[in-house]
């Protein structure tokens, strides 16, 4: 039975996990605390892909004081041999008497299985403490194995009026430096980002994370046929670029030679099938993909249904005429896109605006 006196063990569990927010792709972001007779003896997080689960990295720490003791975890632990063992008999070896987690895994590899086994061999097990924040913590690990796509979050930088760019294509820079950085944050802790041919002729994008960042995401451009230029300043940055197309042309052998990945994943009319796309993303184990594109990629995607989040960030200016965030094209009031704010702050002298489809 959970109670108010397993709540800051599990607060610390899930601040440990978001150590891991920039470094455990493919894998969830995962904390763990282990505590015996009110005192924490271990704890640890999942730091990257290939090396110790977060309950493991609890265990060595906890020793023979897990002995009787009561094991804190966001997520329920595995029960499969991945790269690693399974957390489960780590846990049964080392004699932990109850363990709560914050939330079920969705893998299907495991899916309540963690739980059983550990409920089969005497361990209370208690599930569902601050599961809302485990949950947010893991939205696109969540999505990847539930809906076999990445979470999508768009982001734009618009004027007050609503414009991304002037009617010559000139956008930089329409936000200043703090909601800069705060993207660079954003660019960090996704799997990959994604963007369009119209984008990478008009701005030529490095889609890069600047400030000394370990990885840089995987880039991924969406063209109806492989045009990119090997020149184009998004291969030149360390890290994979990936071409999503059509299917393949002549242009594909010269970008494999740049270093490009080419993937035909099909189309709808002349515009590449967007939900394909996203599938195939799942497959690459793409997690979080951070969309910066375009108003017509935009639109497209949003006309799918595909957008999980947008991120606006609002600059308190005036552009005029010039590009808006995405061309819908609508007839009527009625087909108008509904969003709602989940969250509006001050970013340095902007606006950042963090919005949900609206159900």
């Amino acid at each position: 039975m959970i109670t108010a006196a397993d709540a800051p063990y599990m607060a610390r569990a899930l601040t440990l996990a978001r150590l891991g927010l920039f470094t455990t792709h493919p894998n969830p972001r995962v904390g763990c605390v282990i505590v015996r007779e009110g005192a924490i003896v271990g704890e640890g997080f999942h730091e990257r892909a290939g090396l110790a689960h977060a309950e493991r990295v609890a265990i060595a720490q906890a020793q023979d004081a897990c002995r009787g003791a009561t094991a804190y975890v966001t997520l329920e632990p595995c029960c499969h041999t991945g790269r690693t063992p399974p957390c489960t008999e780590a846990l049964l070896e080392a004699g932990v008497a109850r363990v709560v987690a914050a939330m079920e895994d969705p893998d299907p590899r495991v899916q309540g299985r963690g739980i059983a086994l550990l409920q089969a061999n005497h361990i209370v097990v208690d599930v569902g403490l601050m599961r809302g924040e485990a949950e947010r913590l893991n939205r696109g690990f969540i999505s990847r194995v539930t809906r076999d796509r990445p979470f999508v979050v768009a982001k734009v930088a618009v004027s007050l009026d609503g414009r991304t760019a002037l009617a010559n294509g000139e956008s930089q820079w329409i936000t200043g430096p703090d909601a800069r950085a705060d993207v660079q944050r954003l660019r960090a802790q996704s799997s990959a980002i994604l963007t369009g041919m119209g984008t990478i002729r008009g701005d030529d994008p490095r889609l890069s994370v600047h400030g000394g960042a370990s990885r840089n995401p995987l880039r991924v451009v969406i063209a109806s046929e492989p045009s990119l230029s090997a020149k184009a300043r998004v291969i030149a940055e360390p890290g994979g670029v990936l071409l999503l197309t059509i299917a393949e042309g002549p242009g594909a052998a010269a970008l494999r030679a740049a270093g490009v990945e080419v993937v035909a994943v099909g189309g709808r009319g002349h515009a590449v099938d967007l939900p394909a796309a996203l599938s195939f993303l799942a497959t690459r184990g793409v997690n979080d993909l951070l969309v910066e594109a375009g108003p017509r990629l935009v639109a497209s995607l949003m006309n799918d249904h595909l957008i999980d989040e947008l991120r606006v960030y609002m600059a308190p200016s005036l552009l005029g005429s010039g590009r808006g965030l995405a061309d819908l094209r609508l007839a009527s009031l009625n087909e108008q896109h509904r969003w709602r704010y989940d969250d509006v702050r001050r970013i340095g002298r902007d606006l950042r605006l963090i919005l949900a489809p609206e159900s």
